[in-house]
């Protein structure tokens, strides 16, 4: 496997509380509180409730009045592995039961005279901007972890960019990348990650640059630094593929019928049943067999264009005509039912009813960014490019959540 060389990632202080807010500190697994202490009790794979209660001598008439003093408490029936609760006893009684979902979020149950009380507690993260670069020599993926990325992000990265860049044909060695994206601290701790704020994609030398921005209605997207939106009105390829098996021709050979016979879209060799996704938002108007076809969905999106996706093993659940459905909606699974030699997604893209190579097609944009956000997202447009520039030895506090 060749080697992946990335720049190394920008180096962060470690981040600080913004405006001097003090977060609340986690109870202690031993808290001594005159004849009262706290102890904490993990969840291990197959315990519940009344078997964690049972082995901790809580009582079991204890369970039934927390589980019932409200809806807080059922929801300890959702409790699994690697939670924990934190729980005080005071002269052999069950005084306080804390639920601790994740770092940032718990209930507080307090005993009353009959029953207990529930206060939900949350805690706000510090978030930082992190700013990575990489450079890839094999693949996108080897290129992320090199630099740091989890493979979240880099999926995140891929997604953005999904519209312009075909990462299954198009990458190639010296492709690079830079990305801005969130980091979330809990006094002065790592706790996990947010999202892409800004990224850069270089590929075959040609810059794609994407703004995160969340408008005043809170629609979240990603736009270039002009305000276009990231996002076609269709994507490029609708199923994860291992190889193209056959491509748009008008004189290409029929591997079944043996003779010319045009090829009027593209097969995406996959592993049967591999997910197939709706190219673009629109309207089933054809589901089920089509002669050498097989199982086939046919979706029109508005007036002018229609996709079809034959071969399937399966056509999706509840897809059926008159269905209408968002992109990246899954609408069947690869198969190769009709005149197929092996699995593969066959792809069909019209143009006024016209066949056009969907590997070459000029695919129609999304809606740009409103008029009334333009200046507003222009501001922070600069901001997020200046991050992108200075890749290598930016840091700054964002916000707390």
């Amino acid at each position: 496997m060749l080697p992946v060389s990335v720049s190394q990632p920008s180096a962060l202080t470690t981040p600080k509380p913004i405006n001097n807010q003090i977060q609340p500190k986690p109870v202690p697994q031993v808290v001594n509180q005159g004849q009262g202490s706290w102890f904490t009790i993990k969840v291990n794979p197959g315990d519940t409730l009344s078997t964690i209660f049972s082995r901790h001598g809580l009582g079991v008439s204890k369970l039934y009045s927390l589980i019932n003093s409200g809806p807080e408490g059922k929801s300890l029936a959702d409790i699994r592995p690697g939670q924990s609760l934190e729980v005080y006893t005071f002269k052999g009684k069950l005084e306080k039961v804390r639920f601790v979902r994740n770092k940032l979020e718990s209930i507080l149950f307090t005993a009353t005279t009959d029953s207990y009380h529930a206060e939900k507690i949350k805690l706000k993260p510090n978030v930082r901007a992190k700013v990575v670069s990489g450079k890839i020599n094999h693949s996108l993926f080897l290129a992320g972890r090199k630099a740091g990325l989890s493979h979240k992000m880099t999926m995140q990265l891929a997604n953005i960019f999904a519209w312009d860049v075909d990462f299954a044909l198009d990458i190639r060695k010296g492709d690079s990348f830079k990305v801005v994206y969130e980091e979330k601290y809990l006094e002065g701790e790592k706790i996990g990650e947010g999202n892409i704020l800004a990224a850069e994609f270089n590929n075959r030398g040609e810059a794609f640059t994407a703004i995160n921005y969340t408008d005043s209605d809170g629609a979240n997207d990603f736009y270039s630094p002009e305000g276009r939106s990231m996002r076609k009105a269709f994507i490029r390829t609708p199923v994860e593929f291992s190889r193209i098996s056959s491509r748009f021709s008008l004189g290409r050979k029929h591997p079944v019928l043996n003779r010319i016979r045009a090829h009027k879209g593209v097969d995406y060799a996959a592993p049967r049943g591999t997910p197939i996704r709706a190219a673009g938002k629109g309207k089933v108007i054809f589901a089920g067999r089509k002669g050498g076809y097989g199982k086939v969905v046919i979706l029109q999106h508005g007036e002018q264009y229609s996709t079809l996706y034959a071969h399937m093993n399966r056509i999706g659940k509840g897809i059926r005509v008159g269905l209408r459905v968002k992109q990246g909606d899954v609408i069947g699974a690869v198969g190769s039912t009709g005149l197929a030699t092996g699995p593969h997604l066959h792809y069909e893209f019209r143009v006024s009813g016209v066949h056009k190579d969907p590997l070459k097609v000029k695919l129609p944009k999304a809606m740009p960014i409103a008029r009334k956000e333009l200046a507003n997202f222009k501001q922070q447009a600069k901001s997020m490019l200046s991050l992108l520039k200075n890749a290598e030895n930016t840091a700054i506090a964002l916000k707390q959540e």
